[in-house]
């Protein structure tokens, strides 16, 4: 299996599990309930991302 190669970009479109915990300084299970629920789970095959906008803008609804 070939491993996927870590490329970096100033703004990202979607991260997986472990940037968004990052991004949301929480632990894995928190983030994947916070991104169930904003609708921003993106999948590719057998790979799972998640839309970094969307999870911006659910933040930003349930922070007012």
């Amino acid at each position: 299996m070939r491993q996927t190669k870590e490329r970096y970009a100033e703004q990202k479109v979607a991260v997986d599990i472990e940037g968004l915990s990052a991004l949301l300084s929480c632990g894995q299970s928190t983030a994947k309930k916070i991104a169930e629920d904003a609708g921003a789970k993106i999948c590719i095959g057998r790979r799972v991302l998640y839309s970094v906008d969307r999870i911006r803008r659910y933040v930003d609804l349930i922070a007012e």
